[in-house]
């Protein structure tokens, strides 16, 4: 009951904020067209907003390689502490092909988990990402099915995992799409997005490798001079993962940002080095054709709720308030007034309904509406100068006065019965008064008939006993 009144309150509030109509659709919605890869898919989204900007085969299913431990690091982030030590198991280190990338672990060594999540996204090291999956899901068998219920809660339809280091099997598989949804999910984590935009790490001495460290150098050649090569270098990289086997060919996925605008870009089965060309050239086209606009600041139809005049009420707390950090994205040439919205629930902890914006058919991002808890301030009829004695003793006396002239609810049923019961009593003596001979009467009545009764009474049994 609580949450419906609280619902409807809301509710209440968001028709003071919006019309229920929103603006016209538009009849031709311009989208720029996007550039030729050679990726077989490819997908660029926007982080912030989930707006999907250019797309190529987004849902084909494609072996991902080792792009999959973005979703194992993922899940040990959110089930594991960083400072856990993590141990090598027998299978962990046997149960990989050795001939795939590794950093030389032994069966029995002991790290923690940060080392090992470095080595993971960093090194691409394929028996680090076992043994974190023994350990963050209790059991390897356990992991794989933590990262496929994982994915179908972020909505990813065309994939099913088998592993959690990406070799290639036949029933792990992905598509650009989903994978986008997975790096978005892993973005919003503080951890992953400190280690995937880690260029170089290196792990201490180990129980098995007590003399020597062991140093990493993230394989993004976009964010690093990996094995020396620069040419690939882009500015505004943070971060990303790559992939290869012989059936996956080069999968590829990077995260960038420039003006506030985060872009995660997907490229799938790739050859050779073309993946950071393609990457490139649809980041490029991404950040020159798109821009980002605050909905709380350019969104005309908003003011205080309940207000008839927003200029009066600027500085007022509203009841319901929109996301202050929401933003949507539209092509560069396009203003915001041409986004279409409207009032959509939704079911997480940012708010209960919200505003989605649509343009051209695409959603581009939505503004959650919640509750301020805002507090209604008593109103200051004037100020005291508090260093005033005498002003001070005739407040303190107003107080005590009006304490004094507090009605009590209790006090006053009290004394309602009080006089009631007087009342009463005056009524009842009155009518004694007034009746007192012809009560008086009656009862002597009734005396004299009793003892009249009782003589008869008495007779009767005398002469039944002269009989006898």
């Amino acid at each position: 009951m609580r949450k419906q009144k609280r619902l409807s309150g809301i509710l209440a509030g968001i028709i003071c904020l919006f019309p229920l109509s929103s603006i016209p659709a538009n009849a031709q919605a311009y989208w720029p067209n996007g550039p030729e890869v050679q990726a077989e898919s490819a997908v660029v989204m926007e982080a912030s907003t989930g707006t999907i900007l250019y797309e190529k085969n987004p849902h084909e299913e494609l072996y991902p390689a080792s792009i999959t431990k973005i979703m194992t690091t993922l899940l040990a982030v959110e089930n594991c502490s960083l400072d856990e030590e993590v141990t090598f198991s027998y299978e962990s280190v046997h149960n990989i092909d050795r001939e795939s990338t590794h950093i030389s672990r032994d069966v029995g060594e002991v790290m923690t988990m940060e080392q090992c999540l470095y080595a993971v996204m960093l090194g691409s090291a394929n028996e680090c990402a076992y043994a974190v999956a023994e350990h963050a899901g209790k059991g390897f068998e356990n992991f794989i099915a933590m990262m496929n219920d994982k994915a179908q809660k972020l909505g990813c339809q065309n994939t099913h995992f088998n592993n959690p280091h990406g070799l290639t099997e036949e029933e792990h598989y992905t598509s650009a799409y989903d994978m986008a949804l997975i790096s978005q999910a892993a973005m919003k984590n503080d951890t992953f997005r400190a280690i995937t935009g880690t260029k170089r790490y290196t792990i201490p001495v180990t129980n098995k490798h007590p003399n020597e460290e062991t140093p990493l150098v993230n394989h993004h050649k976009m964010l690093t001079n990996y094995q020396g090569d620069t040419a690939y270098l882009y500015d505004d990289c943070i971060g990303g993962k790559t992939g290869y086997t012989d059936l996956a060919r080069r999968t590829l996925v990077t995260f960038a940002e420039r003006e506030g605008m985060t872009l995660i870009c997907v490229v799938m089965k790739e050859n050779s080095n073309v993946d950071y060309l393609d990457t490139r050239l649809l980041l490029d086209y991404c950040f020159d054709n798109f821009t980002m606009w605050n909905i709380s600041e350019h969104e005309s139809q908003y003011k205080i709720a309940g207000s008839a005049n927003p200029e009066i009420f600027s500085s007022a707390q509203s009841f319901v308030d929109l996301d202050r950090e929401s933003q949507i994205v539209l092509p560069k040439t396009v203003p915001f007034e041409n986004a279409e919205y409207e009032i959509i629930e939704q079911k997480n902890d940012e708010g209960i309904v919200a505003l989605q914006y649509t343009y051209g058919g695409r959603v581009v991002g939505r503004a959650s509406i919640a509750a301020t808890n805002a507090n209604v301030e008593p109103y200051e009829f004037h100020s005291l100068d508090l260093d005033d004695g005498a002003e001070k003793q005739r407040v303190e006396e107003t107080k005590k006065e009006s304490k004094k002239m507090q009605i009590n609810p209790k006090q006053v049923l009290l004394a309602a019965a009080a006089i009631v019961g007087v009342i009463l009593v005056g009524i009842l003596v009155v009518y004694l008064f007034h009746h007192f001979y012809i009560i008086r009467h009656r009862i002597r009545s009734k005396r004299k008939e009793r003892r009249k009764y009782k003589v008869i009474k008495e007779g009767k049994h005398s002469k039944w006993r002269t009989r006898w």
